[in-house]
């Protein structure tokens, strides 16, 4: 994290972290909104309705309050926020029986405004206190006889009829990322300096330029936020269209019906995406510095990364997906596909929540754009773009804080004496299909038939967000509410509760996930589900269970396994789900909630930020690296000197490429080798000297090749099959050379099913071979000439893409393989096993190459420090195209690297392959 202090980070997101409001400021309230992180995973919105009747009166006469139901929201907040109509829900929900409105009475008494005491407690909603009433964005002239839009473009602040003059102030704006923001604050001590570029989230075609460059200034010089001003029609086009009925449904594995696809695809809705992209990227450009780290965050901004690119070649660029990614049959169904892809690829480095929506991204862009996928990344023609994933996390000492206010605790004994002798389950979501509300309740539903027992005595309260006014209709909540609450309710029980998400502090929804029996997600597909880590941290006390989605981020995370997990399609399941949870013993509920607070813990906010920007940063060096102009050809002049005067020195040096060009079809057809006799005889003549330990890296077998070698030079040490054997050298204490086998104690099963997979491919691919070795395989799928661009060579790489593809889904995990990618080929090996290893092993006098005991304990050398074990030598000289190698090679200080790679590099020197031979062949007549 030290490297970052150096740099600025440029955080660019559709909604600014705060926001300006129009009007004086008010007295502040607690910042409820930063620790819920997942309330910006909905199209975050609080949307004007029509003048509705008002619900009817509880019957129950000790309950003061009117009722809560799922109807429309008033114009304006009545005193008590939960008086009013949920604008989640439709209508249809007013014919409910009156019964269903007495238990909402009671928790609007408790949650908003009744202390124990009789004192009522001035309510603070979660989107600050001075929010304006919203307005619609897009008016027509008949707008009168339309109804409201129920989208963003309602929901932005309305500057609109305010000049310069008018008063205003900053909030912490309720469309927020919150998660990101949480993310980013939770290393504001190590993080000093950044910049929030983004939207203010409202109306702004009508403010005085003036009043724009203040808020500017203001927002810049104290907030570190720069807000790009985007006409409204445009950004409603953008935002309401083309992400929430195009983009947020695909990539949630739900795909439009035709007519709605048409008609989006028929508009200028992508007009407006790729315009409103094009304003952050202007603005963005405007006020990059050198130095500046640029984080573009989720599918708001899909084509910035490119379009930054195009601007600034040599800027760091990172993107994150915060949301799910599908596969390549759902995203090529977009008709804008290759430029959304195309826009990502212009980052550096492409962050996703789970390992799953990392491949199937590396999948769609390899069948899409027909494109290399390796497992670290995409291979594009003229750079590589690290593919990587980073599960986001919470900030958990930020949120135990909060969590020991004082306030809560009173909440908490608040909702305690209401639901004495009461279970309570617990749900967050949007109102969307996606998030499977729906679901839940015909889940709920269920449960409450096959359990006869437990009706009035589990209330299931959620806590609803808003979306879209077609995705709400979509999910299809309003009639299931209805229908439950009708059906189950009696004078004083109601199984279904119902609140808003903005008519909640933060303080009683951590009241709420503390008194929690269980938490309940059922999205049938999902990111990262934070709430769910809210909610662990909340049970620290209880230890309650959670019931979690298979389909969420969240739940491919092995620590999540502890669960209870559900397939929410089948509300069968479902419903015995949260029968196992009401009734799982304290014993068994405690061990699952270890296992899941360990993983929150670890997989927390900061680890998320700082893994995300150090390996941008780093991924940005390696393909700013790529110029050979940037590294020096070696300068033999300069190296002679300190090798003429070592007493000790170390040489390392690539075989294949430098030494020896091979000739694949050749070696793989007529199985001949023969070591090419200039090399070796300079490989003597260095080894000769007894100053002098020379070791020869190869990827080669040992049987039919490396085994000539060794026969030809004996006092040469050999690493074999990219470290998986190490032939040593002759010393005093065991004259005779071995060959010591560094993967004998590994699991090599694998070779069976991924030759099996291989040989699929082969029959596939006209001229593609397989060369299996002894701890390695290797898939060979063009013979022919490097440089050709013909349709075979494009059908072979595609071919190899998905071959890897497979191996590594398959088998990586489960064995613990690495595939390292070659210019037409690729090798399969266990994941520990490198030339880096094998290194490390020639370097420390106690390792298996000076001792002869075994390899076992050098599986993981990597993890040595690799400057103490090189005390020894004086002078060290790599000449080699491994990466790995020569980055660890660095930390010494004596030692001198030279990469003969025609890509990036972190060596200190490049030398040309053809002038290796002559180079050992100067250094062996120097005396």
């Amino acid at each position: 994290m030290s490297s970052l202090r150096n740099h600025r980070v440029v955080i660019a997101t559709l909604f600014l972290p705060k926001t300006a409001i129009l009007g004086d400021s008010t007295p502040s309230t607690p910042d409820h909104v930063t620790s819920l992180p997942e309330f910006k995973a909905a199209p975050p919105t609080t949307r004007p309705q029509p003048s509705r009747p008002g619900p009817l009166k509880s019957i129950v006469e000790d309950l003061k309050s009117r009722a809560v139901t799922p109807s429309g929201t008033p114009r304006t907040e009545n005193g008590n926020p939960f008086s009013g109509g949920f604008p989640g829900l439709t209508a249809a929900a007013n014919t409910a029986a009156d019964a269903t409105k007495d238990l909402i009475n009671s928790v609007a008494d408790v949650v908003t405004g009744s202390s124990t005491n009789g004192v009522r407690k001035q309510h603070q909603p979660m989107h600050g206190p001075n929010a304006q009433t919203r307005v619609q964005r897009r008016m027509s002239r008949s707008s009168g006889a339309r109804p409201v839009s129920r989208s963003l473009s309602g929901t932005r602040k309305d500057f609109n009829a305010f000049g310069h003059s008018q008063p205003w102030h900053v909030e912490n704006n309720p469309h927020g990322n919150g998660g990101l923001r949480n993310a980013i604050e939770s290393v504001n001590h190590r993080l000093r300096r950044k910049l929030w570029v983004g939207t203010l989230g409202a109306n702004t075609d009508n403010l005085k330029e003036s009043l724009k460059r203040n808020m500017e200034w203001r927002l810049k010089d104290q907030y570190d936020s720069l807000p790009v001003w985007i006409p409204d029609a445009e950004f409603a086009s953008c935002y309401d269209e083309f992400c929430h009925q195009v983009l947020w449904p695909c990539l949630h594995y739900a795909i439009p019906d035709a007519p709605k696809t048409k008609s989006f695809y028929e508009s200028n809705s992508y007009k407006q995406y790729v315009a409103v992209n094009q304003r952050f990227a202007d603005a963005i450009v405007a006020t990059y510095q050198e130095g500046d780290i640029i984080w573009v965050n989720d599918y708001h901004l899909m084509l910035l990364p490119q379009m930054l690119r195009s601007k600034l070649p040599n800027a760091p660029i990172g993107f994150f997906m915060h949301v799910a990614f599908p596969s390549s049959e759902i995203f090529r169904c977009l008709s804008d596909r290759n430029d959304l892809l195309n826009g990502v690829l212009g980052a550096d480095l492409i962050g996703f929540q789970t390992a799953n929506f990392a491949r199937h991204f590396r999948q769609t862009v390899s069948r899409i754009l027909s494109a290399e996928a390796l497992p670290k990344g995409i291979q594009l023609d003229n750079r590589f773009v690290d593919v990587g994933v980073f599960p986001m996390g919470i900030d958990a000492k930020t949120l135990n804080a909060k969590r020991k206010d004082p306030e809560v605790a009173e909440w908490v004994k608040s909702l305690r004496q209401r639901y004495a002798g009461m279970k309570l389950i617990v749900g967050r979501d949007k109102l969307d299909e996606i998030q499977g509300v729906r679901h839940k309740i015909l889940a709920f539903e269920t449960f409450l038939n096959k359990y006869p027992e437990f009706v009035g005595k589990v209330v299931l309260i959620q806590v609803a967000l808003q979306t879209t006014e077609e995705n709400e209709i979509q999910g299809g909540v309003s009639d299931v509410v209805s229908h439950i609450n009708s059906k189950f309710s009696t004078l004083t029980y109601q199984p279904v509760v119902f609140l808003h998400t903005q008519d909640l502090t933060f303080h009683q929804y951590l009241a709420l996930l503390t008194v929690a029996d269980a938490f309940l997600v059922t999205s049938v597909r999902e990111g990262m589900a934070l709430r769910t880590h809210e909610f662990v941290e909340c049970q620290e006390g209880r230890h309650r269970p959670l019931i979690l989605s298979e389909f969420t981020g969240t739940y491919s995370y092995s620590g999540f396994r502890s669960c209870i997990p559900i397939n929410p399609w089948d509300k069968r399941a479902t419903a015995d789900a949260i029968h196992q949870a009401l009734t799982m013993s304290d014993e068994e509920a405690a061990s699952r909630w270890e296992d899941l607070h360990n993983h929150v813990i670890t997989q927390s906010a900061q680890a998320f930020t700082t893994s995300f920007l150090v390996r941008c940063l780093r991924a940005n060096i390696e393909h700013m690296q790529s110029d050979s102009l940037t590294v020096a050809e070696l300068d033999l002049s300069r190296l002679i000197p300190r090798y003429k005067h070592s007493q000790s020195r170390l040489l390392l040096v690539d075989f294949e490429g430098t030494l020896w060009i091979r000739d694949p079809s050749a070696l793989a057809l007529r199985g001949e080798f023969e070591p090419p006799e200039e090399a070796i005889k300079a490989l003597n003549t260095l080894a000769d000297d007894p100053r002098n330990e020379v070791w020869l890296l190869s990827g080669l077998q040992v049987k039919g090749a490396l085994e000539k070698i060794a026969a030809l030079a004996p006092k040469v040490g050999i690493v074999a099959e990219n470290g998986c054997f190490i032939k040593t050298r002759p010393t005093r204490g065991s004259p005779e050379p071995t060959w010591v086998n560094m993967v004998v104690n590994f699991n090599l099963t694998w070779k069976t099913a991924c030759l099996e997979i291989l040989n699929y491919f082969s029959e596939r691919t006209p001229g593609a071979f397989i060369e299996e070795r002894e701890a390695s395989i290797v898939w060979r799928y063009w013979s022919g000439d490097q440089n050709c661009n013909s349709t075979d060579r494009q059908w072979a790489r595609r071919q190899a893409a998905e071959a890897q593809n497979h191996v590594f889904d398959s088998l990586g995990e489960r064995y613990g393989l690495r595939i390292i990618p070659g210019q037409s080929s690729f090798l399969v090996l266990p994941n520990n096993i490198s030339r880096s290893t094998a290194v490390g092993a020639i370097l420390s006098p106690h390792g298996p190459t000076h001792t002869h005991t075994g390899a076992a304990s050098w599986v993981s050398a990597d993890a040595m420090d690799i400057t103490e074990d090189a005390s020894h030598v004086d002078f060290v000289l790599a000449i080699s195209k491994d990466e790995k190698l020569m980055r660890r090679l660095n930390d010494l200080d004596n030692a001198e690297t030279c990469s003969t790679g025609d890509t990036g590099t972190d060596a200190k020197w490049k030398l040309k392959p053809e002038l290796v031979l002559p180079t050992l062949k100067r250094l062996g007549e120097t005396k």
